[in-house]
């Protein structure tokens, strides 16, 4: 799989981490080539205001109490840097991040690709049941990501252009794909074709063929499959990159507020000097307040998560990030009910909490308050997923 544009978002390790995770798939069908129909089990604001701003109204101490009472999922794409595997496949893996943060997950996340193609023939993943179980009985909620791509290959893949997606292609598998989800029957998240504004995926804007409306009938399409099917039991989430420049845009490949469950953001904190991407260091404010309030201006009622996120420790204190990003989730981005921790190692960028005793440290002991849910949801039933409830006093 191709590496994303470094200056832009962090594909390198990631390309590596969802090909593992398509590899570690049990189960796989051969099709004949990619236009073959699966079968029926086939098996991933800058704009602040100059003017001054109006004095808030009082608040009083009982209002404020409610203000900080919601609580958020949290978890982690982990690596394979614990036992040489990912978790799900590998759940040592997750049981050794734990013990690190000193708190069980709400989330794990992990992905795969449509299929894994050479020069005669595609094999195309099916629904990881066994894995989603295993999450499960972990009392998480399984966060999939899952692409219309295939591995290995480039940016350029004209057998999955988005118009392939949208026109039926690969009906048979996605259809087939569905039913499985459905005869599983627990709630999980659902993050398809993730960060289309960029151009480093095969599903971008501007590569590979695609263009704005495609992604928009693509994402449709496939959410209708699901719905024929009766797969009931997906939340689907709506995850492009953030955006702090303003360089793509946002609106255009929203597919509409029936077909969102959750909307989300990935953005990462590269740092001057960082050998994977150097970047000028941003706070957690910095990266993520313009793409926050653009896209909750799209989708008001809408809950977010953020899918990806993490910083590294060049140019800055890594430590001191992750406390200020703990501190001001629950406070001052009220629509963000989840975040998902990359937690792996890219080409030495340094996103692991691990990395250092100090970001350990930050990280451990902001996520012991009681506004990050642990994992007590092994007996969710409901979908779409609704936030977590509010902290007990």
């Amino acid at each position: 799989m191709a590496r994303r544009p470094a200056q832009r978002s962090p594909f390198g390790q990631r390309a590596a981490t969802a090909a593992a995770a398509a590899a570690a798939l049990g189960a796989i069908v051969l099709l004949s080539g990619p236009g073959g129909a699966g079968p029926e089990d086939a098996a991933g604001a800058a704009a602040a205001a100059n003017r001054p701003a109006a004095a808030p109204a009082p608040v009083t101490i009982e209002r404020r109490a409610r203000r900080r009472a919601r609580r958020l999922y949290w978890g982690a794409w982990i690596g394979e840097q614990f036992t040489g595997t990912q978790p799900p496949w590998d759940m040592r893996a997750l049981a050794r991040f734990e013990r690190i943060t000193g708190k069980r997950v709400s989330l794990l996340e992990f992905a795969a690709p449509f299929a894994e193609c050479g020069l005669l023939d595609c094999n195309f993943y099916g629904f990881p049941a066994a894995e989603m179980t295993r999450i499960r009985r972990h009392g998480a909620i399984p966060f999939f990501s899952w692409s219309s791509q295939s591995i290995p290959g480039s940016v350029n893949q004209p057998n999955f252009q988005l118009r392939d997606v949208a026109n039926g292609r690969y009906d048979g598998y996605i259809h087939g794909w569905a039913r499985a989800a459905k005869r599983w029957g627990h709630p999980f998240f659902l993050r398809f074709d993730w960060e289309m504004n960029g151009d480093w995926f095969p599903w971008g804007a501007g590569v590979n063929g695609n263009r704005k409306r495609h992604y928009r009938r693509a994402w449709r399409h496939v959410h209708r499959i699901f719905g024929r099917a009766g797969a009931r039991n997906v939340t689907w989430v709506w995850c492009p990159y953030v955006d702090p420049d303003h360089n793509y845009g946002l609106r255009p490949f929203w597919p509409g507020r029936r077909f969102v469950d959750w909307t989300c953001l990935d953005g990462y904190n590269w740092g001057p000097g960082n050998p994977a991407n150097s970047r000028p260091w941003q706070s957690f404010g910095q990266l993520f307040r313009s793409s926050y309030r653009r896209v909750t201006r799209l989708a008001r009622r809408k809950p977010m998560i953020l899918g990806e996120i993490a910083s590294s420790d060049y140019g800055g204190s890594k430590a001191g990030w992750i406390r200020n990003m703990l501190r001001k989730l629950p406070r001052r981005y009220r629509k963000i009910r989840g975040f998902v921790w990359f937690d792996a190692n890219d080409r030495g960028a340094n996103w692991e909490i691990e990395a250092s005793r100090s970001s350990k440290r930050a990280f451990r002991r902001g996520i012991s308050r009681r506004t990050y849910a642990p994992s007590r949801f092994r007996r969710i039933h409901r979908s779409p997923i609704r936030p977590p409830g509010r902290v007990r006093r």
